[in-house]
């Protein structure tokens, strides 16, 4: 009987060495996830359950006797295969992923007839959600020659990392920058509002980001100023010059009109006259 338990305590060791590393997975939030587990070699018992934790807390456990499931309990409907002895994959899906802040940890362990018990696998879960495209808007503030420049993201998760830069290289100054994060109602994504308030000329370059660490997202949005640029420029020019040379062109042919028609009345006179000479 003692060697039949060392024997199940060293086979049960050489299993935990065999546990695999620690792996992040990033869940979407509202969408289903999976969390990989895989273990090719077959269990050196007959008798034992299988056991998938989150924090320390029993999720799911699986009853195996005589290498034929018995039993499977699991919490908030996750699942595992039904035949993962058989497999080699132990991953465990979750219906839908809801946002926590920080990341969990989930564990899956094997434990014996003899209550020996050896990890197999560890997976750590983080969720996100993208926010939507920043809109960006230039206010006039009522305060002096300051301008407000708002902008604004909804649906997002977790609490984003907000910045602004000016002409694309410039951070504005300390205290210039006010932002607001709100949780949406009923849900725990957040919709973030920034503001910008300073003196700037008016053909300033201004942009906001919004930068979502977790999904290795950043959106932005620029307000490009007053701009007039070479080739708006270059047409008023051209239609100037078109003006002017219109305005010759219609008084030089109203001059030739003019003279013109004293001509023709110069001609017309000298027919009267002639007549009555006549």
């Amino acid at each position: 009987m003692r060697v039949a338990l060392w024997r199940t305590g060293l086979l049960l060791c050489l299993l935990g060495v065999c546990a695999c590393v620690e792996e992040c997975v990033l869940g979407i939030v509202g969408q289903p996830v999976s969390l990989p587990c895989f273990h090719a070699d077959p269990f050196p018992f007959v008798n034992y359950s299988i056991e998938w934790r989150r924090d320390g807390e029993v999720v799911l456990r699986s009853v195996w006797v005589q290498a034929a499931n018995v039993d499977t309990w699991s919490f908030n409907s996750v699942a595992m295969s039904a035949d993962a002895p058989l497999t080699g994959n132990f991953s465990l899906e979750l219906p839908t992923a809801e946002p926590r802040e920080g990341t969990v940890h989930y564990s899956l362990s094997v434990r014996s007839q003899g209550n020996q018990s050896v990890q197999l696998c560890s997976v750590c879960l983080q969720t996100a959600a993208g926010f939507s495209s920043p809109l960006l808007q230039r206010e006039a503030a009522a305060q002096g020659n300051q301008s407000v420049f708002v902008c604004h993201s909804s649906g997002g998760f977790p609490e984003p990392a907000v910045y602004w830069l000016i002409d694309d290289v410039h951070e504005p100054p300390e205290g210039s920058v006010r932002t607001l994060i709100t949780p949406l109602p009923d849900s725990h994504l957040y919709n973030i509002t920034s503001y910008l308030t300073l003196n700037l000329s008016s053909d300033s370059r201004v942009s906001c980001f919004i930068e979502n660490v977790p999904m290795n997202s950043t959106l932005s949005s620029t307000d490009n100023g007053r701009q007039d640029s070479p080739v708006v420029g270059r047409a008023s020019e051209a239609m100037w010059m078109f003006s002017t040379a219109l305005c010759v062109v219609v008084g030089v042919m109203v001059a030739v009109g003019v003279a013109y028609q004293i001509h023709l009345d110069r001609g017309t006179e000298d027919n009267i006259c002639r007549g009555k000479m006549r």
